[in-house]
C-alpha cells in the first residue's frame, strides 16, 4: 500500500504517516532504539533546553530537491503573531539562551523581524537559517542591514562551491544569486576575521552519500570561494540529508532508498549520542506545536509529554518536565548518528 500512495505530483510525499510507515516498516534495518540500547543507551532523554528552534512556516522562494520541510512558493503555512509572541515569552521566562529561526525561508514570515528584535531585546542569541537568495529578492533587499544591525548569526545553505552542483540541487541561477548575497554580507562585515558578525555556510551532499570530514571540506570551501569570488566566511557545517519529504521521495523514486538507509544504519556512531541536538533543543512549528527536533516536526511526531503539546498553553511546570523528557525517535534518527554525526550545528565529531 505504501508503494501505491507514496508519491504525488512532483517530489512531494502524500502524508507524514506514510513517510513514517515507509521508514519504520519497509526496510529490514533495526529500530533506532534497539541500536541505542546495544550501545548502552536504554532511553534517549533531554538534558535541559538551551535552544528554541522556531519553524515559522513552509513559505519559501525556492524549491530544493533535498528539502525535508517540503517548502516552496506555493505553501501557505505561516506563523501568526500570537504564536510568535508566545515563543518570545517562553524564551524570557525559561532561561533559553538561543532562538534558532528556520522555515521555509524564515525571512518571508511577517513575524520574522518581531522575533529577531524581541529576542535581541532579551539578550538572546539569534540564528537565521537563511537560503541566501532571499537577500536578493524584491521586498527583502534590506535584510542584510537589518540582520547586521541586530547582530543575528547567519547560517546559510551553500551545498557546494561549484555552480553546477548547487543549481542541480536548488534551482537555476541559485548559485549566482547566493554569491551576490554573500558578497553583500561580507561588505557588512559578516564572515570577516575579527568581526562579531558570524556567517556559517552549510554543506549538504548532492547525492545519496554521507558528508565528507567537516574540517577538510571547510578548508576546500575557504580556498575555492576566496580564490574564485573573494568571499570569506566564519565556519562550515556539514549536514546529512535526512530521509524525509522530498529527499525521501527522490530516494524512493530512483530505487536508492534501501541502500541509503543501510548506509546510515551501518555508519551508526555511538560517540554522537551525547551531542545530539534533540537533547538540548525544543522545536516549535508554525501553529505552536512542540517537537524534539525539526525532523520530528515534519513527520508529525510530537514530544512525549501530554501536558506540554503547544507553546500557547505551556506553563512553567510543563516546561520543567520537558527538560528531562524522553526523546521520540525513529529510523530517520540514523541520519544524525551516522559517521561523524549531523546536527543543526554541523558535525558532532
Amino acid at each position: 500500500m505504501v508503494e501505491l500512495t507514496l508519491l504525488r505530483s512532483g517530489n512531494r510525499l502524500a502524508d507524514p504517516r506514510e513517510q513514517v510507515a515507509l521508514l519504520e516498516g519497509h526496510t529490514p534495518t533495526p529500530a533506532f532504539h534497539q541500536r541505542l540500547a546495544s550501545s548502552g543507551c536504554e532511553t534517549l532523554r533531554a538534558a535541559g533546553i538551551t535552544t528554541l528552534q522556531i519553524n515559522v512556516g513552509r513559505v519559501c522562494n525556492q524549491t530544493c530537491s533535498h528539502c525535508h520541510v517540503d517548502a516552496g512558493p506555493d505553501r501557505r503555512e505561516s506563523m501568526t503573531a500570537e504564536v510568535a509572541e508566545a515563543c518570545l515569552q517562553l524564551a524570557a521566562r525559561a532561561g533559553i539562551t538561543t532562538l534558532d529561526i528556520t522555515g521555509g525561508a524564515p525571512e518571508m514570515n511577517p513575524q520574522f523581524r518581531r522575533l529577531v528584535t524581541g529576542a535581541r531585546a532579551l539578550g538572546r542569541r539569534v540564528i537565521d537559517r537563511c537560503n541566501l537568495t532571499i537577500l536578493e529578492a524584491p521586498g527583502y533587499t534590506d535584510l542584510p542591514e537589518f540582520l547586521a544591525a541586530n547582530q543575528v548569526e547567519i547560517v546559510a545553505s551553500l551545498p557546494c562551491y561549484l555552480e553546477a552542483n548547487v543549481d542541480k540541487q536548488r534551482g537555476d541561477r541559485v548559485f549566482q544569486k547566493s554569491i551576490a548575497a554573500l558578497k553583500r554580507l561580507n561588505g557588512l562585515g559578516y564572515g570577516i576575521e575579527g568581526s562579531d558578525l558570524l556567517l556559517t555556510l552549510v554543506y549538504n551532499p548532492t547525492g545519496a552519500s554521507l558528508p565528507p570530514p567537516q574540517k577538510k571540506l571547510e578548508e576546500d570551501y575557504r580556498r575555492e570561494l576566496r580564490s574564485r569570488y573573494g568571499i570569506e566566511f566564519t565556519q562550515l557545517f556539514t549536514i546529512t540529508n535526512m530521509p524525509i519529504s522530498r529527499y525521501l521521495a527522490d530516494l524512493w523514486e530512483h530505487g536508492k532508498f534501501d541502500a541509503y538507509m543501510e548506509k546510515l544504519v551501518t555508519a551508526f556512531n555511538p560517540a554522537t549520542i551525547e551531542g545530539l541536538m534533540c537533547r538540548t533543543m525544543l522545536s516549535v512549528d508554525w501553529l505552536g506545536n512542540l517537537y524534539d527536533c525539526d525532523f520530528n516536526q515534519m513527520l508529525e511526531l510530537p514530544v512525549a509529554s501530554p501536558g506540554a503539546t503547544n507553546v500557547l498553553s505551556l506553563d512553567d511546570r510543563a516546561f520543567s518536565e520537558l527538560r528531562e523528557r524522553r526523546i521520540v525517535t525513529g529510523k530517520h534518527c540514523f541520519g544524525c548518528t551516522a559517521g561523524a554525526g549531523s546536527s543543526c550545528s554541523g558535525s558532532l565529531q
